[in-house]
């Protein structure tokens, strides 16, 4: 696995083991915003494809992210032209982790939204990608870190251990990810069994 989770940290807003590649879609929370919040997405570019690359070899998902993605490679991207979007974090079918944005800024991930009738919740939390569709299971080791995350995530930022959602709940009239095949159970089970082992 090309980043290793394990005893995953997270410091002045970084993740330890995560690459590194900037996002200029972002901005700074508000003063004294609180960050409380993690929500789940996925993410396949083009849809229902993992791991495609354009010619210089960038991951199409990444190049989104960083606006390097070149709208003409497919017919799909030319329907998302101009969009400027972000995640804090990317985890790909082989468990391999890309951080975009700083945790403590403001991801361009989540779009029109509301949370327990908080409107905007890009303000407030963290947004994670995993690569995938509605259509089909998520990967064991995607599963495993994605537990580690989230328990790095709770211990750097403890608001955040009560409220734990996926993208089609805040915005259900527009979203449907992480989708049907997501295993809430499985993550939350795994999540415990790393805070217990603690």
């Amino acid at each position: 696995m090309p980043n290793s989770a394990a005893s995953l940290t997270i410091n002045d807003g970084r993740l330890s083991a995560a690459t590194w590649l900037c996002s200029p879609n972002h901005n700074e929370r508000a003063a004294g915003m609180s960050i409380d919040t993690i929500v789940i997405h996925n993410i396949s570019l083009p849809p229902n494809e993992f791991g495609a690359c354009d010619a210089n070899g960038m991951h199409y998902v990444k190049a989104l992210f960083t606006n390097q993605l070149d709208w003409q490679t497919h017919p799909y991207f030319q329907t998302i032209e101009g969009a400027e979007v972000s995640a804090h974090l990317f985890i790909e079918r082989d468990g391999t982790m890309t951080q975009f944005v700083n945790f403590n800024a403001r991801a361009w991930h989540a779009g029109k939204s509301s949370y327990l009738g908080r409107a905007e919740c890009n303000n407030y939390s963290i947004g994670i990608e995993l690569e995938g569709s509605d259509f089909v299971p998520f990967t064991e080791v995607q599963y495993e870190i994605l537990a580690q995350v989230v328990t790095a995530i709770y211990h750097a930022y403890p608001k955040t251990r009560r409220h734990l959602t996926g993208h089609s709940d805040i915005a259900p009239n527009r979203k449907t990810d992480p989708g049907d095949y997501f295993e809430w159970q499985k993550l939350r089970e795994s999540i415990a069994e790393i805070l217990k082992q603690e």
